[in-house]
């Protein structure tokens, strides 16, 4: 049996068809696939997500039970819905956020309303024919009185929302007025439903695995300092390119690169900084976090961070800069000892934020820092009278300008948090004093007063062992440890 040219024109088709459609399927099952692993990284990246989801989910059917329940709903109405919609709107990820946004939406919700009767009945004074007149009057003078406010920036860091929702309640009330006749009980449903709906808000945020602005911030700072000493420590590895080290600072080069980028996020963190610091405020004490914490500090602390980051992305340019390879080896030394002990006062800092105890450990990174940048001024002075192109040398200079740019950052980013330790009153960590064994030994410790923050201390041990002054407490009793 022979099969002509119509059959194979339809089996052709056929399969082209099957073909189409299985393409089709395959395509739709490898965008499902890339859509489920979105969701898994974002789950995993913060598993926070996926509570916050959770808890909105608890919000909603809580107060859904105002609108489902019979006595509930006779007493509020179809105004029921407006405590679901506060819900919407109020609900965010941090606690201070949701505080903030519920607190707005109240208050302005309350005078909004009260001002909107107190329009109405002015207006209906001026007779049948005066009072569209009034109203509308009423309207543009406080909209346009409340929208200007927002210019402000003390209003519109933390008022923004309540001001939004002032505006529009005043609106409702003072417009509907004009045709409902019960206008208080109006206002009276549509203020309680709100209150009801932020406080579900509030209760769900606070004691269900809450996440706390303030926290976040104090985290964040430190989170970037530590990126910041990422990039310092593997700085030198990287200019250099010489395996060998400058007394503890190993100079090979990192494979893993990932250091040289972490740092950038600090460049655009000033927006999240501000709006972590504002909902910070409307939190209530928790943890170690006092009603009246010193948020505004963090936010100079990140600025300085910024600054010093701004100097890394100058430096992270000359990274594979060339030039006369004897004047790097004369400044090498000094500019691998500034950039690792730049890295490690940074560690620290960001340390003692996390654990909020005083930097004592700080100081002698960051004086042996400045230390080296002095040293560096007197080797590339005889570094250049050696040097006999200097427009070759010009981008080694720059990078020694700029490591002696991020040690002055890194000392004010010192300064700034010693003054953050002492207005949220961070535990000072004590010392413990060793005594050694020997008895004819004498050890003599002197710690200056540039380094540490506190008057010159000398300490002198012999035997016998002198009594310890009244002034000087130990940590711990003392220990016996072989000279």
């Amino acid at each position: 049996m022979e099969i002509g040219p119509e059959s194979h024109e339809s089996a052709g088709f056929i399969a082209r068809g099957w073909w189409w459609i299985m393409g089709l399927l395959m395509k739709l099952v490898t965008k499902v696939r890339n859509v489920a692993n979105k969701i898994k990284r974002l789950g995993q990246d913060d598993p926070r997500r996926i509570i916050h989801s959770v808890k909105m989910g608890l919000a909603l059917s809580l107060i859904s039970l105002v609108y489902y329940f019979r006595p509930t709903y006779d007493s509020f109405g179809v105004s029921a819905m407006w405590a679901v919609l506060t819900v919407v709107v109020v609900f965010e990820f941090t606690v201070g956020a949701t505080l903030g946004k519920g607190f707005n939406r109240g208050v302005a919700t309350f005078l909004a309303g009260a001002l909107g009767v107190g329009a109405h009945q002015l207006a209906s004074l001026a007779g049948q024919e005066g009072e569209p007149m009034l109203l509308g009057l009423f309207v543009f003078l406080l909209a346009a009185t409340a929208s200007f406010s927002r210019f402000f920036p003390e209003i519109k860091a933390r008022y923004d929302y309540g001001v939004l929702i002032f505006i529009l309640t005043f609106c409702l009330v003072s417009v509907s007025g004009y045709r409902v006749e019960k206008l208080i009980e109006l206002a009276h449903q549509r203020l309680s439903t709100i209150l009801i709906g932020s406080f579900a808000c509030v209760f769900v945020s606070i004691f269900v695995y809450p996440v706390w602005a303030g926290e976040e911030l104090h985290n964040h700072i430190a989170l970037n300092m530590e990126k910041i000493a990422d990039f310092l420590e593997g700085f030198g590895g990287e200019y250099f390119d010489t395996e060998g080290s400058v007394g503890e600072t190993s100079l090979v080069p990192k494979k893993d690169k990932s250091f040289l980028d972490r740092y950038k996020s600090v460049l655009n963190s000033n927006t999240t900084e501000e709006n972590l610091a504002n909902f910070a405020r409307w939190e209530p004490c928790h943890a170690r976090f006092r009603f009246r914490h010193p948020w505004k500090q963090y936010l100079k602390i990140g600025g300085l961070s910024r600054q010093c980051a701004c100097r890394l992305e100058a430096l992270s340019s000359y990274i594979n800069s060339e030039g006369p390879q004897e004047f790097r080896k004369n400044i090498q030394d000094e500019c691998i000892k500034m950039s690792s002990e730049s890295a490690k006062t940074l560690t620290e800092l960001a340390s003692a934020i996390r654990t909020m105890t005083r930097p004592h450990s700080a100081y002698a990174h960051l004086a042996n820092s400045k230390a080296a940048a002095s040293n560096l001024k007197v080797t590339l002075k005889s570094a250049l009278s050696l040097s006999s192109d200097l427009l070759q040398v010009i981008p080694a200079v720059t990078v020694t300008s700029l490591l002696v740019e991020v040690v002055a950052c890194t000392e004010k980013i010192a300064e700034s948090i010693d003054e953050l330790a002492q207005l949220a009153k961070f535990k000072t960590v004590e010392v413990p004093i060793v005594i050694l064994e020997n008895p004819k030994t004498l050890h003599r410790v002197t710690i200056k007063k540039s380094d540490i923050k506190c008057p010159q201390l000398v300490i002198t041990i012999e035997e016998p062992p002198p009594s310890l002054p009244g002034n000087i407490k130990l940590s711990k009793p003392l220990e016996k440890a072989s000279h």
